[in-house]
């Protein structure tokens, strides 16, 4: 299992089971790629007025989001749709993600999703941003959401796009 680090600063994700959610993710999106479920992540749950004092700290966009990663390393392609290079399994740690309850609510409610699947399918997605993979470019795109689609089709998540 990878090894998960979280802080809940919104008692609502303790409710939602955010630690049994993103256990499940993370280990998906480890698995799925062929790395040691040794990496270390840290997730933190909190509320809107948190992740945009984040986003606006970071992103220069004062904001909510559903969710932001901080990867501790880069690890992007240099060729857009290339596989990111691999972390370095003597240096586990890979970064920390930060999910906010009130839009991920927000967007599941909207699209009409199970709370818990697009929890999911933000955390994978968090993690896929830790391990290097991104959707600035084109092709870089299509390879994350072909992944995030792949791994949450063996949770039994439906296709998130």
């Amino acid at each position: 299992m990878a090894q998960l680090e979280t802080l809940i600063e919104d008692t609502r994700w303790t409710q939602a089971g955010l630690d049994t959610l993103a256990q499940r993710a993370c280990d998906a999106v480890l698995n799925a790629l062929d790395l040691s479920p040794a990496f270390e992540i840290s997730l933190m749950g909190c509320d809107d007025a948190r992740i945009c004092e984040l986003n606006g700290s970071f992103r220069d966009k004062p904001t909510p989001t559903n969710v932001l990663s901080w990867p501790v390393e880069e690890r992007a392609a240099a060729q857009d749709g290339g596989t990111p290079l691999p972390p370095d399994p003597s240096d586990p740690e890979l970064g920390d993600i930060a999910i906010a309850y009130d839009t991920c609510a927000r967007e599941a409610e909207a699209q009409g999703k199970p709370f818990e699947h697009h929890v999911t399918h933000l955390i994978a997605h968090g993690v896929l941003h830790l391990l290097g993979y991104d959707h600035e470019r084109a092709q870089d795109a299509a390879l994350m959401e072909t992944l995030e689609t792949q791994i949450l089709a063996n949770l039994g998540v439906p296709d998130p796009y």
